[in-house]
């Protein structure tokens, strides 16, 4: 590790030493290698390449689809004095172009940009005029069609290779199954393969699947028994999290509730209350967690089934990340499989309910075909499905898939301050304040408060030009549109609500076409996907971090001891290896045919006719074997949604 590095590290981050792998990965990046890390949810990621940029010549790229994570990295970044900036769909023609010229004049060390924005020809043509050190592609795994976010803007990234011939590039991703691993390096053309990885293994972090019909008691029960630290409680309904969170608090248990309905204000706040522990429990949707780093949530609950499990070891991951003991709980109901079935199908509507879904879209905002590019509206997802009675489920879907294909997107009401920019020269605004006497006190208050109008834009506050200014918010508004319209600043009005945002112009409906490989083929992993997480459910004999690590290709030999399936395991008095001997010739034997249990009994050679009954009856209560109508054992067939 060269020294620079260390430095960098230690004076931005005040980390004396890096996490295991992050050295590796940092070095490797610095001599030019291309690079893919796999490191779990809250091992440090963004310091892979923040850390590699800082100590080479240039700008690093930073793609990512995340608007959310742009900003919080972008504000950090800026606050420890580095230089860094963000353009993704929807932001206005200045902003964009005050922030491509400090890139191409290299007044930027990070520039962060949405996979959409990146293959604009605009973009493609600045491009070349950059000093790029480095390509971060965060969230690497929607690059592959066999990941479980696939997003086809990111198979363009590739073709701004040819422009940055010798800049490396460094993928990030926290789950990855060993196709996916294959597919990323292969998609970003790669010169060499080169993955570094980190064990997917949580030693302080039990996995457990609890069955009961009533889960909410079996959630009182868990945070009653907690006695330090705070929760995390996944639901995928947003009405749920309301009812769930009022439940546990009128039990005692200090709750609160956050979805992407809510208005920033109201998720700041309930953020802020359960960071800071003034609230115990957070009851969401997956819309919460993203950049979240909190170190003491003891406990993570799903109450219902994820759609997989690479969604699932992320939220779980939320847990212990203090090193301390915690905990992940999956509560179960026998209709749960039954309801991942019908969200599976929503999750894919048929093809010509995206087409009518599409076009109701267009219709709804009055855009013209052939129009609409970078244009962004406010807008309520309930109050659209029901205008066209959509069920909302398939109206999400389809915006979802809209988004991959690179059509459109919708952003969650993402708190956005006021914006201003000054974009008239000092002489010419002047000589307006002159001939206009009116707006002269206005324009000198804003001068004064905000310096830096002149180079960039500055987030405002209304209320606080309206105090300063002693007009009304009414007031300060309407002086600042007449100032816009005649071209002497950019006004951007703050922004609180969900946006969709137009990523290219309104299609011809009939021209809309869903290609093979979006669709069809992302419907069959899908439900690869889903029967992965049915079998986890119901995979009763195996340990479930070993069942997790198998998943994405890790192989493990031993049981972690603490989760559902080890402690029922424990409880038996057999040795790792009596038990696995036994099981092995059991089920070899009963693949041939059905048993009496007496037969299988002496069948079963080299142990005490007690320790194989020990073992048959723990395979029977954990649902391994079952009995026919003859009372023979006979192997229980695996649950799927088929």
């Amino acid at each position: 590790m060269s020294k620079q590095s260390s430095d960098v590290l230690l004076k931005f981050w005040g980390y004396p030493a890096f996490r295991p792998m992050q050295e590796e990965i940092v070095d490797a990046v610095i001599a030019g290698n291309d690079t893919l890390a796999l490191l779990p949810t809250g091992g440090g990621k963004s310091v892979c390449f923040q850390v590699p940029a800082l100590v080479m010549e240039g700008m690093c790229l930073v793609i990512t689809p995340l608007i959310a994570l742009m900003k919080d990295q972008v504000q950090h970044l800026k606050k420890i004095g580095i230089p860094a900036a963000a353009v993704y769909s929807g932001m206005h023609y200045n902003e964009l172009e005050i922030i491509y010229n400090k890139s191409v004049f290299g007044q930027l060390k990070f520039l962060y940009v949405s996979p959409e924005r990146l293959v604009t020809d605009r973009f493609m043509e600045l491009l070349k005029r950059m000093r790029i050190n480095l390509i971060a592609v965060d969230e690497s795994h929607c690059i592959s069609q066999w990941g479980y976010d696939f997003r086809p803007p990111y198979l363009q990234i590739a073709t701004i290779r040819p422009y940055l011939p010798n800049v490396p590039v460094l993928a990030l991703t926290a789950t990855a199954t060993p196709e996916v691993v294959l597919d990323i390096q292969q998609k970003l053309n790669f010169r060499k393969n080169n993955v570094y990885q980190t064990s997917y293994e949580r030693k302080n972090l039990t996995y457990n699947v609890i069955k009961h019909p009533d889960k909410y008691g079996t959630l009182q029960r868990l945070f009653e028994n907690m006695k330090s630290g705070s929760g995390i409680v996944y639901v995928r309904n947003r009405k749920r999290t309301r009812e769930i969170a009022e439940y546990l608090s009128s039990k005692g248990i200090l709750s609160t509730y956050y979805h992407a309905g809510l208005d920033a204000k109201q998720r700041d706040e309930r953020q802020s209350a359960w960071m800071y522990g003034r609230t115990k429990v957070m009851v969401a949707t997956n819309a919460f967690g993203m950049g979240i780093d909190k170190p003491d949530v003891r406990i993570v609950a799903h109450m219902d089934l994820p759609d997989s499990l690479e969604a699932y070891f992320q939220e779980a991951g939320r847990g212990g990340r203090d090193g301390k003991e915690s905990s992940a709980w999956l509560l179960v109901a026998d209709q749960d499989v039954k309801q991942i079935k019908t969200n599976y199908e929503a999750t894919f509507p048929d093809p010509k309910q995206i087409k009518a879904i599409y076009q109701a879209i267009g219709n709804y905002f009055q855009i013209p075909v052939g129009s609409g590019n970078n244009q962004s509206f406010d807008f309520d997802l309930s109050e659209f499905a029901k205008n066209y009675n959509f069920p909302l489920l398939e109206v999400y879907s389809s915006l979802q898939l809209f988004e991959k294909e690179g059509l459109m997107m919708m952003t969650e009401g993402l708190k956005t301050p006021a914006r201003l920019y000054v974009q008239a020269n000092r002489e010419d605004l002047y000589r307006f304040q002159v001939e206009q006497p009116a707006y002269d006190g206005f324009i000198k208050s804003l001068l004064r408060s905000y310096p830096g109008l002149f180079t960039e834009f500055i987030p405002v506050r209304e209320e606080d030009i309206s105090r300063k200014t002693g007009l009304t918010i009414e007031k300060v508004v309407e002086y600042l549109q007449k100032l816009m319209k005649l071209s002497f600043l950019t006004y951007i009005p703050r922004k609180d609500r969900p946006q969709l945002v137009f990523l290219t112009e309104r299609r011809l409906v009939d021209h809309l076409q869903l290609s093979k490989e979006h669709y069809s083929d992302r419907k069959k992993t899908g439900a690869k996907r889903m029967q992965a997480v049915i079998d986890f459910v119901y995979n009763q004999e195996k340990c479930r971090s070993i069942q997790l690590l198998a998943y994405f290709g890790e192989k493990i030999d031993h049981r972690c001891g603490k989760c559902d399936v080890c402690t029922n395991r424990n409880r038996l008095q057999l040795t790792d290896i009596e038990f696995g001997n036994i099981r092995s010739k059991l089920l070899e034997m009963l693949r041939e045919r059905p048993y009496p249990l007496f037969e299988i009994v002496a069948e079963v050679e080299g142990y005490s006719e007690e320790k194989v009954l020990l073992a048959i009856r723990w395979l029977l209560e954990n649902r391994v074997l079952q009995k026919d109508d003859s009372e023979r054992l006979v192997l229980r067939k695996q649950m799927d949604i088929s």
